[in-house]
């Protein structure tokens, strides 16, 4: 049986190309500051500037191991229920008695046992992971209203909610950004400068070839699985230190913005490509897009069909100049 082999793509083709994809992220980022800036003259205030990125840190730390699922030719739907399910088990238990940060850890355990479920699904069972995680999707969620029903939970001690509403020290700097800064680090070394990051981009190239060469790729999945929801469930405790309560329908749709960011960044939707850094200015741009569309009162479902919209172009535009790229070198 003869395999055909998708090539990894040459870093010097790759960078050539996804250099230039984020630097047009660099120009629609600062046109979108400019125009945040014209409809609220105290938009450029340092303070402003780093009290935006509130808003959306804890999607960009779900879209840190999203990145990395989409890269091997998967995807997670099920980010957001898992982020509900694992808030909503770490509120119930501090509300039974248990230390806020012991229910925590139980929270973030669960969300790592979530995205494990995903993960032995797809690699053990061999489903697809769309398939899988929209399941998932509507599982999870309701296993949230299960346990809290529609109650919130809410009292949270003051040093637990500094994660999510604290500065750091006497400057500017929120935590939740320097949470997602480590990360965005920790993740992007992952990805660039290691093996396993080679191998993710190997298997979404080409499973099957991987496999005839002994990759270990269900191992390699279940990995990224588990961390989608460790990190989803991180981005739940910031989300719930930031409102000060936690709630089963919270971060609905989140989905849909960490998906958006991820392929903007240049991460091909079939996988194989795409890079950290182009994710990260894409969650900027994003994150600066909606801010500004608060400013004018643009109502949320505008906001999410705009979104979707943007999608949509972030899908069809970047394979459109990689086909320019390919026949230019042919």
């Amino acid at each position: 049986m003869t395999v055909k082999a998708r090539a990894v793509p040459s870093p010097s083709i790759l960078s050539g190309l996804l250099l230039r994809w984020e630097w047009l992220l660099v120009v629609l980022l600062g046109i979108a500051c400019m125009v945040n800036a014209s409809l609220s003259p105290y938009f450029l205030d340092v303070h402003n500037l780093f009290d935006m990125t509130f808003h959306f840190m804890e999607r960009s730390l779900i879209a840190l191991p999203m990145a990395f699922i989409i890269i091997s030719g998967n995807i997670d739907l099920s980010v957001a229920s898992n982020l509900g399910m694992s808030t909503i088990i770490m509120a119930a238990s501090y509300k039974a008695g248990l230390n806020i940060w012991l229910a925590m850890l139980l929270g973030l355990a669960a969300g790592a046992v979530g995205g494990l479920i995903n993960g032995l699904l797809v690699a053990r069972v061999r489903l697809p992971s769309l398939v899988v995680t929209l399941g998932t999707y509507a599982l999870y969620r309701g296993v949230a209203f299960v346990i809290l029903g529609d109650l919130v939970v809410t009292g949270f001690p003051s040093s637990f909610t500094a994660i999510g509403q604290g500065y750091v020290g006497h400057t500017p700097i929120p935590v939740p950004l320097v949470i997602f800064a480590f990360f965005a680090v920790l993740f992007g070394l992952l990805l660039h400068r290691t093996a396993f990051g080679r191998l993710v981009y190997a298997v979404g190239n080409n499973e099957t070839a991987c496999r005839f060469s002994g990759v270990a790729v269900d191992r390699i999945r279940i990995i990224l699985f588990t961390l989608s929801g460790l990190m989803s469930a991180l981005a739940g405790v910031v989300l719930s230190a930031r409102f000060g309560s936690a709630r089963p329908n919270i971060a609905l749709g989140f989905e849909l913005d960490v998906i958006t960011a991820v392929v903007l960044g240049g991460v091909d939707i079939n996988g194989g490509q795409g890079t950290m850094p182009g994710v990260v200015l894409a969650l900027f741009l994003i994150g600066v897009v909606r801010y500004g569309m608060s400013l004018k009162n643009v109502p949320g479902q505008i906001q999410n069909t705009l979104i979707g919209m943007l999608l949509i172009v972030a899908i069809l535009l970047p394979q459109f100049l990689r086909r320019l790229a390919s026949r230019s070198r042919a």
